[in-house]
């Protein structure tokens, strides 16, 4: 499931961003010059800013300006922005938990016969974190407390469905842990539930730390995430 999502959530980003690209290519040229040409003359500005005085006059005049012109370059998201936003909370910690299960109990506990380790799997559970975690050092998303909802829900509906599918012996528990017939099932679900707190608390942290380093190496071109 996990996987699944995080496929679909990097084939509608580069929807999204060949639609924008496309866009930006049909917008007048008369707009486009004079956007380049505000960013040109605050970058000439910042660049000829010799003393510190100077420079602090500067950005308080240019400051306001520039908040202006963002305003008016800023475009709403819209239900495709809005809808890869939430995949993108919900992968983030989806991921984290999955590959927690994966490398910390499976392999460890169940590797035999019929459970072992391939490179498909190797790389199903540790790309999916991987290439999250550079698109997280690239984009410029909010990452707030309060969107876990959206990574509980999907867990909630996860399990749910496995429990419907077992419900009518279509196919085997794919994780022992969610068996309900074990004396230990009710510890195991509380389990699952209270490892989504770190789970999403990790990757909230390194959305953190990245603002806090970005805006200190690049004071200038990193615009912080909006909250």
């Amino acid at each position: 499931w996990t996987f699944t999502l995080v496929i679909v959530y990097f084939a509608l980003g580069s929807i999204i961003s060949a639609h924008g690209c496309w866009k930006y290519l049909k917008t007048p040229v008369g707009e486009s010059e004079e956007r380049n040409g505000f960013l040109r003359k605050e970058s000439d500005e910042n660049q000829s800013t010799t003393t510190f005085t100077s420079n602090t006059n500067e950005s308080k005049n240019v400051a306001p300006q520039y908040h202006d012109e963002e305003d008016k370059v800023k475009q709403k998201a819209g239900f495709w922005g809005y809808l890869m936003l939430i995949m993108y909370q919900t992968c983030a910690g989806a991921s984290m938990l999955t590959d927690i299960v994966f490398w910390g109990l499976l392999l460890p506990f169940q590797s035999g016969e019929e459970f072992s380790l391939t490179l498909l799997l190797g790389c199903m559970h540790g790309l999916n974190l991987l290439f999250l975690l550079l698109d997280t050092a690239l984009n410029n998303l909010p990452f707030p407390w309060f969107r876990m909802t959206y990574f509980i829900f999907w867990s909630c509906t996860y399990i749910v469905f496995q429990w419907t599918i077992h419900a009518c012996d279509l196919f085997p528990w794919p994780y022992a842990f969610l068996e309900l017939s074990t004396p230990w099932a009710p510890m195991w679900y509380l389990a699952i539930a209270l490892i989504h707190i770190p789970c999403y608390g990790f990757y909230v942290l390194v959305v953190k730390s990245k603002i806090s380093l970005f805006s200190k190496v690049f004071p200038r071109s990193y615009l912080r995430s909006s909250k």
